[in-house]
């Protein structure tokens, strides 16, 4: 069930006062950290908007990034079947762990999230140098141009499946997802927009 400021009530904290609370990226599907919630902390999640979970070690309420500043931005909020845990989609503001890295689980990342860190790293550099890195200097040129390299690497796919040669078609396949990547972002489109018209295709 999809929670609000409206419906928290629902939530059972009737078994237990805490309650565990996933959070995972919303852009990536990674999950980042496991944290425990009572009732104040869910809706002190959804005032702020950050999430806020209590802290069992300081025995009170603990909002994600207070001291480091990598906060845990919400998106959504949901409860399982038996609204008992909850599970949180969030956009982190830098890593989450305290090692210092991107997951409390870092070596449990579905092989199709990079797809989303590489979108976040394409939106953070549109403005960038164009002489700092390549994707800087697609968004310095004419639309035309990206427009031009999602045509060609379109054709070089297709010819290397033709020659079954499969390690350049693997290349050319990066090369179009990539520069496919940079063509949605010039034009304030994304990755999950793309995947939300595939599923309503498949419906």
């Amino acid at each position: 069930m999809k929670l609000t400021p409206d419906n928290i009530s629902e939530v059972d904290f009737g078994k237990s006062e805490l309650i565990p609370a996933i959070v995972q990226d919303y852009a990536t599907g990674v999950i980042l950290m496991q944290g425990f919630m009572n009732l104040e902390a869910l809706q002190v999640t959804f005032e702020k908007k950050l999430v806020t979970f209590y802290s069992r070690s300081k025995s009170r309420l603990w909002t994600k990034g207070e001291s480091s500043n990598n906060v845990l931005k919400l998106v959504e909020a949901h409860t399982d079947c038996d609204k008992d845990s909850i599970l949180i989609l969030a956009n982190p503001a830098g890593p989450t762990c305290h090692l210092g890295t991107e997951s409390c689980f870092e070596d449990a990342k579905p092989d199709l999230a990079f797809l989303g860190t590489l979108e976040k790293v394409i939106k953070e550099r549109k403005n960038a140098d164009p002489e700092s890195s390549y994707t800087a200097s697609l968004f310095a040129k004419d639309l035309s141009r990206s427009c031009q390299k999602v045509g060609e690497e379109g054709v070089e796919v297709a010819l290397a499946a033709m020659k079954q040669d499969k390690e350049e078609l693997l290349n050319e396949s990066a090369d179009l997802i990539y520069h496919l990547l940079v063509l949605l972002q010039r034009t304030d489109l994304n990755l999950s927009q793309v995947v939300e018209t595939l599923a309503k295709r498949h419906q």
